[in-house]
């Protein structure tokens, strides 16, 4: 059975970021389509735009299909130009904007890059967020861990660093994780420096097989990488999460942004 293609083109006055996130979760829900990406970020003038223009029209003639162009461009004239191509669009300023301003009664400000700018209090909430995951990343560090959101533990390579991050960078959340490491089952107790913490630690486990490929990656032939040795740690981690009434999720088949938005459910069920 062969595999249909189609490319998709993300253009953008400004990252391309909302494009490109929009994009991917509409794309998603179709299987069995490879879609190929190619990125056209910061199209802010006449003589950039006539350039996407002639670039999207390329892959037209090439592939002998329409691409799928997903834009968010703020100038309505800048708009009109891409829009001659031949393309299949999904404008987003078009689909929901005007929509909008009936609703609020309002004018939107067509303002470049406005929700991802330095004057955005979320913008601020979450650099400082994303700078605290990264100083408390692998129990690098236990200082003001009181000020932590949430604390992700579990054995190494189950998915805590990118999962913190994710947390930080989207939902603005102070996140710590800290590895729990075979001298932790052999004291068979939760470290001492997580204790004060119970109320705010998440767990993560995942599928001993997939963790051996994970770590064969990083150290092949090694004890560490090996399924016995992890089969060993993951059994010991859950054992100990159960017993300290940690909640844990299985990383194996759930990818960060779905992870992300259950530890957000919980977090919000605690409070």
């Amino acid at each position: 059975m062969t595999t249909q293609k189609r490319t998709v083109i993300y253009v953008s006055d400004g990252t391309g970021i909302t494009a490109e996130t929009l994009g991917h979760g509409l794309l998603s829900q179709f299987e069995g389509i490879e879609f190929r990406p190619l990125r056209f970020p910061f199209q802010d003038s006449e003589e950039k735009t006539k350039d996407c223009l002639a670039r999207i029209n390329e892959v037209r003639q090439r592939e002998g299909e329409r691409p799928i162009v997903i834009m968010t461009q703020t100038n309505a004239d800048l708009s009109a130009i891409l829009h001659q191509a031949d393309a299949f669009f999904i404008d987003l300023f078009d689909a929901f904007i005007a929509p909008l301003e009936q609703e609020l009664g309002a004018r939107y400000t067509r303002a470049v890059g406005r929700s991802h700018g330095h004057a955005n209090p979320e913008y601020n909430s979450r650099i400082a967020a994303m700078n605290f995951a990264l100083a408390h990343d692998d129990g690098v560090s236990d200082n003001d861990l009181k000020s932590a959101d949430i604390i992700l533990v579990g054995v190494s390579r189950s998915g805590k660093t990118p999962t913190s991050l994710y947390l930080s960078l989207q939902f603005s959340l102070k996140a710590a994780n800290y590895p729990l490491i075979p001298e932790d089952f052999e004291r068979d107790q939760l470290p001492s420096r997580l204790q004060p913490y119970r109320n705010k630690l998440f767990g993560l486990t995942i599928d001993p097989e997939q963790l051996q490929r994970i770590r064969t990656e990083r150290r092949p032939n090694s004890k560490y990488a090996s399924l016995e040795n992890c089969r060993y740690e993951v059994a010991a981690a859950e054992k100990m999460m159960r017993r300290e009434g940690i909640k844990w999720f299985d990383t194996t088949s759930r990818s960060i942004e779905e992870l992300a938005v259950q530890l957000m459910q919980e977090l919000n069920h605690e409070r």
